[in-house]
């Protein structure tokens, strides 16, 4: 199968705007109780786009945190983004540097469960797909952020539509798609990252902040599978 065109990379990015709207929404009722605007609330989702720094950017300016703390903050939040870039790199090194800066920067945790998929398989991507599937989930996530801001004070409990599991449910969809496209042979060893990532997350959190034992976690997980699978 090969994912070539924009219109594909629209259509396949369709199975994760459900998480989009969950987490979306949820962000435009919090932000909007928090007195921001309804342009402040469309310029967080166009500028920072992560649904976990906005809500900690949320937090940190009503606590009246100094903006560098909120940048430092953010940026290390978002540092995840340069190993999920760097992952799908190989495939768009023969394209332009600002080609190549529009698709890294678009690229968030959804839209790389999308795009790695049909890595893992071998097939062919391009630029083309994945702009496709990054401008969708990025115009979708503003929305859903302003229809919860809009609409916010008529879903007072967004918990009790289940909209705080939706993303975690889109996560376990894109983890089991991926799973369908390993080889048997390394199934144990994709088993013993995910213990070893589990295990490093937990023991890290009691002793650094919570997104920082992710981060590190996640970096020792890579470094680990790459020597495993050699």
């Amino acid at each position: 199968m090969t994912h070539l065109t924009f219109r594909q990379g629209v259509k396949e990015c369709i199975p994760t705007l459900l998480g989009y709207a969950g987490v979306g929404i949820s962000f435009g009722i919090v932000a909007a109780s928090q007195k921001f605007s309804l342009l402040e609330i469309i310029l967080l989702c166009l500028i920072i786009y992560a649904g976990a720094a906005q809500f900690i950017i949320c937090a940190l300016v009503i606590a009246g945190t100094p903006i560098t703390a909120i940048v430092l903050t953010t940026f290390i939040v978002n540092s995840r983004m340069f190993l999920l870039s760097m992952t799908l790199a190989p495939n768009f090194k023969s394209y332009g540097l600002w080609n190549r800066i529009g698709l890294g920067s678009l690229v968030t945790d959804e839209t790389f469960g999308v795009a790695i998929t049909p890595y893992l398989k071998g097939e062919p991507i391009n630029d083309r797909w994945l702009h496709g599937l990054n401008i969708t989930a990025y115009l979708f996530w503003t929305f859903s952020c302003v229809v919860g801001a809009v609409f916010g004070k008529y879903i007072s409990n967004p918990e009790i539509l289940g909209l705080d599991f939706a993303i975690t449910a889109m996560f376990v969809f894109l983890g089991i798609a991926q799973f369908e496209s390993v080889k048997k042979s390394k199934i144990n060893i994709y088993l013993v990252l995910i213990l070893c990532v589990i295990v490093m997350m937990l023991t890290l959190s009691f002793v650094m902040p919570s997104y920082v034992a992710i981060i590190i976690s996640a970096v020792v997980a890579s470094t680990l599978g790459v020597v495993m699978d050699r």
